[in-house]
């Protein structure tokens, strides 16, 4: 796989969903114990020409997510390495039973990919938005969680998921036309944060989409002299705790921004571990969602809810000042 600027950027326009499907296709290829499966969402989850081009390892079971978790435990406990695709909103809530049984308890190879994330579903609205999945997910032990900054940590992410063993939820959230926050080749290790610059006084804590707001935020505040270190959680569980001793204890301020509800949320994991550690507990914003919005563009929600890198350096500012 070649990541230079150009494939990158084609990377970014599909936005994260395209992306999974299209090098979901070429990492698979040779893998005979590799299963895609969707619940209806072939062309949505980018399958389609892995599809086509491999039916003997593509199954679409229609409009039944607990019965696409059912038939994938059956391919996993034969030994295949079993991707899962449907809607976040569906996904994580309407077979969460099945997620806790088959992936936590059972600890099955499936990998559940939760796409349209967030807000990634637009106006379709609160019934389509994958606002409470990350929160659920975390609950189940055993189960790994990576949220991918950008297209191309989607990549980075897809690739590792191909020789990982044990059950992942893979949260997809954005549009197409991706922002990119990597523009050139990188290290990337399943529990293993990535710190994407350095500052004494804020520490932000970010995943999925929100890495690019708030390096966004982060070079705002800068020219007002208040300088932050941007941390992409990219797994949130296990979470690196390595990285937050480092950098969670001696800031002014930590704050941890997330595209989705923050009860259980990535916010709460950084709490608990901040806590638990017997050091200085600094004060702490926990930037996410706390009720049902209004339906709208991406763009829109992001703004309507706070989440965009403007209202991010607003609310660190104010929490300084407090």
């Amino acid at each position: 796989m070649d990541y230079n600027r150009l494939q990158m950027r084609t990377w970014s326009m599909l936005g994260k969903r395209g992306t999974f499907g299209t090098v979901f296709s070429e990492f698979a290829e040779g893998r005979q114990n590799t299963i895609a499966m969707s619940a209806d969402f072939t062309r949505s989850s980018g399958l389609e020409r892995f599809s086509k081009a491999h039916p003997e390892q593509f199954i679409n079971v229609g409009i039944a997510e607990q019965n696409l978790l059912g038939v994938a435990s059956g391919l996993a406990s034969e030994g295949n390495n079993v991707f899962v695709t449907s809607f976040a909103a569906f996904i994580a809530t309407r077979c969460y039973e099945q997620v806790k049984i088959h992936c936590g308890y059972m600890k099955h190879n499936i990998k559940v990919i939760g796409l349209a994330s967030g807000f990634g579903v637009q106006q379709q609205g609160n019934t389509h938005y994958g606002l409470d999945d990350l929160c659920l997910m975390r609950s189940i032990p055993g189960l790994t969680i990576l949220s991918p900054a950008d297209s191309t940590e989607v990549v980075k992410a897809t690739k590792a998921l191909m020789d990982y063993e044990g059950p992942v939820y893979l949260r997809l959230c954005g549009e197409a036309g991706d922002p990119m926050v990597y523009k050139e080749d990188y290290d990337f290790q399943i529990g293993k944060a990535i710190t994407l610059r350095e500052g004494a006084d804020v520490t932000i804590v970010a995943t999925g989409t929100m890495v690019y707001q708030s390096l966004q935020a982060a070079k705002a505040l800068a020219e007002e002299g208040i300088e932050c270190t941007v941390v992409n959680m990219h797994t949130i569980k296990p979470l690196d705790k390595d990285a937050i001793d480092k950098y969670c204890h001696d800031c002014k301020l930590v704050v941890t921004a997330e595209e989705g509800f923050i009860s259980g949320g990535l916010g709460a994991a950084v709490a608990e571990e901040i806590v638990q550690s017997g050091k200085r507990i600094p004060p702490m914003q926990i930037i996410g969602l706390t009720e049902f919005p209004h339906a709208g563009s991406y763009k829109y929600m992001l703004d309507q809810t706070g989440l965009d890198a403007a209202h991010i350096a607003a609310r660190i500012k104010e929490a300084l000042k407090a």
